[in-house]
Formats: structure tokens, sequence, C-alpha cells
């Protein structure tokens, strides 16, 4: 089930990114006091009161011609409000309502979405600053302060009341997510329905059939399992973002942040493209193990070396992410769609390994008898000790004398000797420095 969408959107420098980033609990959007900061939406996965959903900021709405962003900044933030389930407008208390103010209020009407209107910077919740506000004809005005986080709970307690469905935050986590992605036509839907032994999805040789993700829940070897086949993803500068394929690929880019897993579909037919890379740049950076798929494998001459050759393709185009898995497969004749699930399950376990204290110890021991960490500008750095932090990925914390001495190609160094002591395929893996405080 797609998890509810709710949109931050208002003029500039009312206070949407700092309300993204308190909900969110970390500075994700950067805030300033100069307007227009904030140019393209970014996407939080949050929960508030047992309801999981996506929060969206965008940049700040205006008339004005003036400045050369602001056709891109109302097309990204018409995007948002279009694709949302419930839109929140936040203004400006202090400066009480503006024509800009106005202005957004119209676009909201138009929309028809629910809305919730919220008046930041009301420090000292000032009801009456906030009356005002129902000039706008959006409903009541809710004052809050994203500075000392007054009022916003009830902000957000009225946007969850506005949900038609409820996405449980606990129930989500009981069911592994696989999203399946990859560039148009190469065979997601196909591939879906392969897995699920039944059409459940539309199938077409026309690139860009499927417009949205969807969630279809499965069973496999007695484990409960929901497969997001999403649309294809298209490069940026090919992608309309005033049709209906600018929202599917704003929901693909959503099914792999909330996927617990990711099977990625190569055309086996065709290249590796740099839209391609760009995907499985993104699969890596949020975290998500994967298993890469070369589809239409029939269409494929092949000789003693065929698979060697598509290895080192991989291996030439993805030097980020070293780790991954792969396997080749036919969703038009069947061949080794079998193996598809066994890859999922061995990857996801891997990305859930956990180290015992000990025994990391004993592997970063060695690793620094093996090689001992480089000086820098006459300082030498002191590795004190490892721990695991967390999983899914496998996440370490490492407690240094000076994280700023550990170059790079060092930590690259213990993250291989990591992965040379525990099977992590498949799955990246996360490692923060931190500082040894002295006694």
């Amino acid at each position: 089930m797609n998890k509810p969408i709710v949109a931050v959107v208002g003029r500039p420098n009312v206070g949407k990114s700092s309300f993204f980033n308190r909900v969110a609990g970390r500075r994700i959007s950067i805030v300033e006091d100069t307007p227009g900061v904030t140019r393209d939406r970014l996407y939080v996965d949050v929960d508030w009161s047992g309801y999981a959903f996506t929060l969206i900021d965008t940049g700040g709405i205006t008339p004005s011609k003036e400045d050369e962003w602001q056709e891109y900044i109302l097309m990204q933030a018409q995007l948002a409000i279009d694709v949302a389930d419930v839109v929140l407008m936040i203004t400006d208390g202090k400066e009480g309502v503006m024509p800009d103010d106005r202005h957004v209020a119209q676009l909201l009407r138009k929309s028809g979405k629910p809305i919730v209107l919220a008046v930041n910077k009301l420090e000292n919740f000032d009801f009456d600053s906030a009356v005002s506000f129902y000039e706008l004809g959006l409903g009541e005005p809710f004052p809050m302060s994203c500075t000392h986080g007054t009022g916003v709970g009830e902000v957000l307690d009225e946007i969850v009341r506005k949900f038609k469905i409820k996405v449980d935050a606990t129930e989500e986590n009981e069911r592994l997510n696989i999203a399946i992605v990859g560039r148009p036509n190469a065979g997601k839907s196909s591939i879906t329905n392969r897995l699920l032994g039944e059409e459940r999805v539309v199938v077409s040789s026309v690139a860009g059939t499927t417009r949205d993700a969807v969630d279809i829940p499965f069973k496999y070897n007695g484990k409960d399992y929901v497969l997001i086949d999403t649309a294809g993803i298209r490069r940026k500068n090919k992608i309309d973002y005033e049709s209906i394929e600018g929202f599917s690929v704003m929901r693909s880019l959503a099914a792999i942040r909330r996927a617990d897993i990711i099977v990625y579909v190569l055309d086996a037919s065709g290249e590796i493209t740099e839209q391609d890379v760009r995907i499985l740049g993104y699969v890596h950076e949020q975290g998500k193990p994967s298993v890469i798929l070369y589809n239409k494998w029939d269409l494929v001459e092949k000789d003693s070396n065929t698979v060697n050759r598509y290895k080192d393709l991989l291996k030439a185009n993805l030097k980020f992410m070293d780790y991954f898995v792969v396997e080749y497969v036919s969703a038009l004749n069947g061949t080794r769609m079998g193996r598809i699930m066994e890859k999922v399950e061995y990857v996801y376990n891997n990305a859930c390994t956990r180290i015992t204290t000990g025994l990391l110890n004993e592997i970063l021991q060695d690793a620094i008898s093996t090689q001992e960490p480089p000086t820098h500008n006459g300082r030498r750095l002191k590795i004190n000790y490892i721990t695991q932090v967390g999983v899914c990925p496998p996440t370490f914390a490492i407690f240094v004398n000076n994280p700023e001495l550990v170059h790079f190609s060092y930590l690259r160094y213990l993250e291989n000797c990591l992965r040379r002591a525990k099977d992590f395929s498949g799955t990246p893996i996360r490692i923060y420095l931190r500082a040894k405080r002295s006694a």
C-alpha cells in the first residue's frame, strides 16, 4: 500500500524547510533566511501517532517573474501538490497575510486537495495573530513555531486526520517490500507477472506502460512480501514534468526509498546506460540492498565467456557498488525466474547481518596489523575500537583519536576487510567515524 503523501507549500521564507527538518528529525533541507533556497522537491518518510507517510518539501511559490528559477520552482511545487493526499500550507504569523499567500491559497483551492493551514513564527502562541488567516478560505489556521516546536504536534494531528487511508508504521515493517526498478521497457512488469504467476500488471511492448508504483502482496516460502512494480525512469532532461510521467518518476523514487530491497532490471539485449548508473547510484546512496537482473537473456547470443563479459561490464560501470549480486533471466520464457526470490532472500539476509563487537575488533586489529593507518601532516591516526550500530544496511561506528585523519582510501580498505570477513554481497555498508573522548 502506498503511503499517503503530504506536500509542504507556501511563499518563500515562511519556514517550510524548518518544519520539514523538525518533523524529519534531522537537517535535510537547507534553512536560511534568503528566499528561494529550496528549489527541488525533497522527500522524507516519517510517522506520527502510528501513521506512516511521506513528507515533501517544496520551494517558495511567488507570482514574481523576476526570479529566473520561479517557473521551475512552481512546476516542482505543482507536481508535489498534484500527487499529494494532503497539502500543508505554511504562512508567516509575524508578517500577516501577504499577497503571495493569497496567490498560493488560490492554487490550493483549485487543486481540490485536503488542506491544512499552519501559521508559523508565533513563538508566543498568539491565537489572535492566526485568526486573520481565515481570509485565505482554507479553513482553520493552526498557530505554531517551528523554531521552538510548539503547535507542530497539533498540525501533524490535523494532517493525519485528513488521510483517507492509514498505513500503520508498525504493520508496514512486518512485510518485506521489494521494488522492481529500471528504465522503461526493460521488462519490469513481465518479471512481476512471472513472480506472481498471473497477469497482475499490464504488460506492453510500448515503453512507459506502468504509470504508478503498484503494490502487490504475495507469499514466498511462507513469508509475506510486497512487490512494488514501478514506472520506468528516464533521463531527467527527457522527462515531461507537466505530464503524468513526472508523477511516475516521483513515485518510482519514492518506491526505492520505502523498499527494503531493490530488484533492478537491465535489458540484456541493450547497453548499460548512464541513466542505469544514476538510478543504481541512487539505490546505493539510499543504503538499499539490491539484486541486479539481466532480463531478456534469451535474446543474447552466448558463448563460454558471455556471463563473464556481462559481469565485467557491471564492474566497469558500477565501481561505487562492486558488492553487486547479479542474475540472468528471461521473463518471456521463464529462464532462471525461480532464482530471483532466492537471491532476494540471500541479499536481504546479508543486509541484516550482525557481528559481535568482539569479532569486529579482531577483524579491525588484523586489518591494522596488515596495513597501518597513514600519517597526515606528521600526525598518526589511532583507531581505538569498532562496534555495529545498525543493520539494513550494516552500519558500523569506528572510534578514533581524530576523524579528520582518516583518508577515504583507508576507510575503503577497512570496508573491504569487513567484506572479506563476512558475506555482505548485495548490500552497501555504512561506516561512521567518531572521536573517542578523553577520560
